[in-house]
Formats: structure tokens, C-alpha cells, sequence
């Protein structure tokens, strides 16, 4: 009876024991996990399928295609130049037989973004194009009409007139997009229409030299020719981006494509909806602060935008702004990048009244200078006719236009193409130069060229100053 109560004494102490174990290995596997749980990185789940996002956005998607009209430079018959000692022979034989110009087929994507039928594209897609036709998902098609556009952002607003409803889709915040969030691109990629690919935000804020507005949303989802225009979508199947340029030497998709952010296509839809985006403007070049210049011109730091040039008499100019100034404010808003400013001024009202913060000599000082707008620049890729007189195609230098394509001037008319065998080519014009004086007289724009030159007799001499090569010139040209 002693032994058995032992040995089942025994039995309980050693089930007491085991079970103690356990708890306190449960409590400290516990508490570690807890620990752990504390530092470690959320992962985003899986979206697992796409495929409920596009049933649903799919019928807001557009393709989009057009024909563009491509006139051929005469000057193209004669590739040695007005002295071609064939150019008798092409003249004869040929010149009736080469087209002028020739239609080209442009394919893109849209999406509808009212009832009224807008549709928020890529101005890459409609510029220089007649006969725009709109694709719906269920194949009906439609023609459309430009309301407005603007080339600095690369966007643009047409309207189709549809005899069926229309699915808008709706607008997301692309200031709250964070990189590695899930999206897709639905869009028209080599012409095969209602593709849909899915990647992650790569990253905010790219610039990629296409322009002062430059502000790209980075992603890996596939983009290809055709895609441009077309949405780039949230998981909640909103509008965060316009998909729009690739980065590729082959010209496919490497994972590397940009999206023009909503909430700009958003600032400017009013504009657009008007058919003209009229920004503000300061009259100044600036640039990026590099360790070189920050050492060389005894700056703080590298934040702000550096003044590169000041456009005499423009509005930062009358205020007091200088070459080797450094915006670092404007009305209110910091100015940590010299891209930023180009953004934050254009979003400004003309005519406004605002306060400028710079740096000076490691003195900061302020200033008041009331915006002016900016003048809207011609396209560069479509110069218009040759200029009956002289046979010349023009387009005028603004800073803007200067900066980017590093012209020696910041005024002037670009010489785009001349004409053969016409008084320009006879004067030995060519494309590059900038025609800064007419009779010793500045010209900045095509109108007055075109006034100062049509009052003039046949047989009359013509003095112009250009600059060519960063040096002046002056070339006579006679009236014929």
C-alpha cells in the first residue's frame, strides 16, 4: 500500500514537471515571436488575381489611333546640298515623282474620365494628327475631337460624342503612392488593345530630361509603344498615373517605364478643359547645385535652385534677382531642387503677387515679384510652313527652350529648315542658326520677322546677325 502511494506520488510529480516545462517554453516562444513581431517588416499580401480590378475598369479604357501627316524637307532631294551637281538631273526626273508628305499612323491609349465623354490621353499621341478615332472595349468606335493640350507635360484632353453610356474612371492621390505598392497598366501596347500588365512602384520623383516638369512615377509593370496615354492603377482601381515613356535600348519593355503623375493631369484638367494651359512665369534659367559650383561660388549648402540667367526686363529682373542667386523660397514653398521651382511656378496664378527667398554672397534676402505667364512655346517637332518670302522655317528661343536644347542664346529664331533655291539657301542659311537682329533691329518672334520682311521691295538687302556656333555673324540675304 506504502509502495503504490510512492509510486503514484512519483507519477504526479513527474507530470507536474513536464507540464511546468511546457509552459515556460510556450511563454518564452511566446514572448520571443512578440519580440520578433515588433522589428520585423510588414509584407503586403499577395493581390493573388487582377482579374475583378480590370472586369472593372477595362470598359473605361480607350484605344486610341490617328493619322499624323509628315511633310518632307525639300532639301531632302539633295543630300549634297544647292551646289549637287545632280541637283539638275533629281529636279528634272524626280521631284514630281517624291510625295511632299506622307501619312503615318499613330496608336495610343486613353481613358474616360466624365460622361461628357473627355478622355485624358498623352499629346504625343494626337499632336500633328487629323482623323482621331476612339476604341471602346466592346469595339465600338468613334471619332474624336482636340480640346486642349499641353506639350511641356505631354498631355492632352479629347472628346468623343458616344451613343451609349459612358464608365468614367475615378482619380486616385498620387502624393500618397508609395514605392513597392501593387499596380497595373491596361493600355494598347504594338496596336493589340486591351492588355493588362501588373508590377510595383519603382519610385517618385524621376527626372528624366523630358522637360522642366519633369516628375515621373517610376514603375517595372510592362509599358510598350502603344501604352502611352493609357491609366496606371491602384489596387482600388484608381487613377494614381498616365503611362507614358520607357526606358529601353531596344525598344521594348525592361521593367523601367514612367507614369505622369494624376494629381498634374488633375491641377491642369480646368486649363485643358478651356483648350490652353496658361502658367506663371519669372524669367529666369536655373540649374542644380552641383559640389563643384557650391565650392566655386562659396555657397552654404546644395539646396535651392541656382539663378544660371536672368531674362532682361522679365519679372525676376524688374524685382532684382541675379546671375548666382539661389532661390531657396517662393511663396512659401521651399525650394529644396532647382527642378522644383519650374513645378511650383508654373501652379502659379499670373499676375500674383509672391515673396522670393534667395541667397546672396551667404546673405539671404527677400523680394516681391508679381508672376507674368509664360508664353506658350511652339512645338518643336511642328514648325509649320516654309516662309514664302525667304524659305525659311522659324521657331522663336524662349529660356526655356534654350536650356534644354543648350542654345548659346536665350533669344531669337531658330533656323529649323531652309528651303532650296530659296533666297535663304542663296545666303548661305542653315538650320542651327539663330537670327538675332533683322537690320540691326532684335526679333524674337515670328510675326514681327514676318512684318519687317513683307514690306520690303523685291531686290532689297536684308542684314542679318546670327549667331552660329557661339559666334556672330552677319549674312545678307536679298529679297526676290
Amino acid at each position: 500500500m506504502l509502495r503504490h502511494v510512492k509510486k503514484k506520488l512519483s507519477s504526479n510529480w513527474r507530470i507536474y514537471y513536464l507540464a511546468t516545462l511546457f509552459l515556460v517554453a510556450f511563454l518564452f516562444h511566446f514572448s520571443t515571436e512578440l519580440e520578433a513581431k515588433k522589428h520585423s517588416i510588414p509584407v503586403a499580401a499577395n493581390p493573388g488575381s487582377f482579374s475583378r480590378l480590370v472586369k472593372k475598369a477595362s470598359p473605361s479604357v480607350v484605344n486610341i489611333s490617328a493619322v499624323r501627316v509628315i511633310k518632307t524637307p525639300e532639301q531632302s532631294l539633295f543630300p549634297f546640298g544647292s551646289d549637287d551637281p545632280l541637283k539638275q538631273f533629281f529636279e528634272k526626273f524626280f521631284r514630281q515623282q517624291l510625295p511632299r508628305e506622307f501619312r503615318q499612323n499613330s496608336l495610343g491609349t486613353g481613358f474616360i474620365i466624365d460622361r461628357d465623354g473627355h478622355v485624358l490621353t498623352n499629346n504625343h499621341v494626337v499632336e500633328q494628327t487629323t482623323d482621331i478615332k476612339v476604341k471602346l472595349v466592346n469595339n465600338r468606335e468613334y471619332p474624336a475631337e482636340i480640346i486642349g493640350r499641353d506639350p511641356l507635360t505631354d498631355l492632352a484632353l479629347i472628346r468623343i460624342i458616344g451613343d451609349q453610356p459612358l464608365v468614367p474612371l475615378a482619380f486616385g492621390d498620387s502624393d500618397k503612392v508609395e514605392v513597392g505598392d501593387w499596380v497595373i497598366a491596361i493600355g494598347n501596347p504594338y496596336g493589340l488593345g486591351d492588355t493588362v500588365t501588373a508590377g510595383i512602384v519603382s519610385a517618385k520623383y524621376r527626372q528624366i530630361g523630358a522637360g522642366v516638369y519633369d516628375n515621373f512615377i517610376q514603375t517595372d509593370t510592362s509599358i510598350n509603344p502603344g501604352n502611352s496615354g493609357g491609366p496606371l492603377l491602384n489596387m482600388a482601381g484608381e487613377v494614381i498615373g498616365l503611362n507614358t515613356a520607357l526606358f529601353s535600348e531596344t525598344g521594348g519593355s525592361v521593367g523601367i517605364g514612367f507614369a505622369i503623375p494624376i494629381n498634374m493631369a488633375k491641377d491642369l484638367l480646368p486649363q485643358l478643359r478651356k483648350g490652353k494651359v496658361v502658367r506663371g512665369w519669372l524669367g529666369v534659367a536655373v540649374q542644380k547645385i552641383t559640389p563643384e559650383l557650391k565650392a566655386k561660388l562659396d555657397l552654404l549648402d546644395d539646396k535651392g535652385a541656382l539663378v544660371s540667367d536672368v531674362l532682361a526686363g522679365g519679372p525676376a529682373d524688374r524685382a532684382g534677382i541675379k546671375r548666382a542667386d539661389v532661390i531657396i523660397s517662393f511663396n512659401d514653398k521651399q525650394i529644396e531642387t532647382s527642378s522644383k521651382l519650374p513645378q511650383v511656378v508654373a501652379s502659379t496664378p499670373v499676375g500674383e503677387v509672391v515673396m522670393v527667398a534667395v541667397i546672396r554672397k551667404r546673405q539671404k534676402m527677400m523680394f516681391k515679384i508679381e508672376t507674368a505667364e509664360l508664353e506658350a512655346e511652339e512645338d518643336s517637332m511642328d514648325p509649320g510652313e516654309f516662309s514664302s518670302l525667304l524659305g525659311m522655317v522659324l521657331q522663336p528661343v524662349s529660356p526655356e527652350l534654350a536650356q534644354k536644347m543648350d542654345l548659346p542664346v536665350k533669344n531669337g529664331l531658330l533656323v529649323l529648315q531652309v528651303e532650296s533655291n530659296s533666297p535663304a539657301a542663296e545666303a548661305r542659311l542653315v538650320p542651327g542658326d539663330i537670327i538675332i537682329e533683322i537690320d540691326q533691329i532684335s526679333v524674337t518672334d515670328r510675326e514681327e520677322f514676318k512684318r519687317r520682311v513683307e514690306g520690303l521691295a523685291k531686290g532689297a538687302i536684308v542684314l542679318f546677325l546670327v549667331d552660329r556656333e557661339e559666334s556672330k555673324v552677319y549674312i545678307t540675304l536679298r529679297i526676290r
